[in-house]
């Protein structure tokens, strides 16, 4: 199995810091895996989280400081679920890696599925287009 980063090291990779050259490979499949989507939410979690939880320090009405930790959860998860693909592809590309190399990666280890359920669809469609008067 390859190399992995330490805690230390994956703090610092959470955070977009960058490894060591001996974990290259490591960062590559990071962001190559089937669970690619779930680790990213894990390293935005170590930014958000923290952040959230400073808001109910903040001194006001416990509703105040509730809503805002989710406020910021939430707006935090959707800014950075939006760019999801090209966060990942941007740590590889920081890691030495060529642009758009772990995208095609994730691409072409879904084509078939993807295939799969475009097959399906047209299926689906065309018995709903023939019935429908």
């Amino acid at each position: 199995m390859a190399e992995r980063p330490n805690p230390i090291q994956w703090l610092w990779y959470a955070v977009g810091g960058r490894l060591p050259t001996s974990l290259h490979d490591w960062v590559f499949a990071d962001v190559t895996a089937r669970t690619w989507v779930w680790r990213h939410v894990a390293r935005m979690s170590v930014l958000v989280l923290p952040l959230s939880a400073a808001c109910l320090l903040v001194p006001g009405p416990i509703g105040l400081r509730l809503a805002m930790a989710l406020l910021l959860v939430i707006v935090g998860a959707y800014f950075s679920l939006s760019y999801v693909e090209e966060s990942a592809d941007l740590r590889a590309v920081k890691h030495g890696h060529e642009p758009g190399a772990a995208k095609a990666v994730r691409e072409a280890r879904d084509h078939d599925a993807q295939a799969l359920q475009r097959a399906r669809y047209a299926e689906n469609f065309r018995q709903n287009t023939e019935t429908t008067p």
